[in-house]
């Protein structure tokens, strides 16, 4: 992927970001994606904003699908 298309993630939020966040995140999601209401629910649970879940999955490598309000 060049850097033109490469996705920026603001610092604020990446900042926020544990190792097991991403382990957690990691763990439910299937064939390197994960639905955007299971990441929804992960932020509602550990009381992050979605925009630090969101950061953790890009961190993790992971793609956000289904997406219902455009939140990640």
């Amino acid at each position: 992927m060049s850097s033109e298309n490469q996705k920026f993630t603001d610092p604020r939020w990446t900042a926020q970001v544990t190792d097991e966040m991403m382990d957690a995140i990691k763990a439910k999601a299937i064939d390197g994606k994960i639905t955007c209401p299971v990441l929804r629910k992960f932020a509602e649970d550990q009381g992050v904003p979605y925009k630090v879940a969101g950061a953790a999955a890009d961190a993790a490598g992971l793609r956000v699908h289904n997406c219902d309000l455009g939140c990640f």
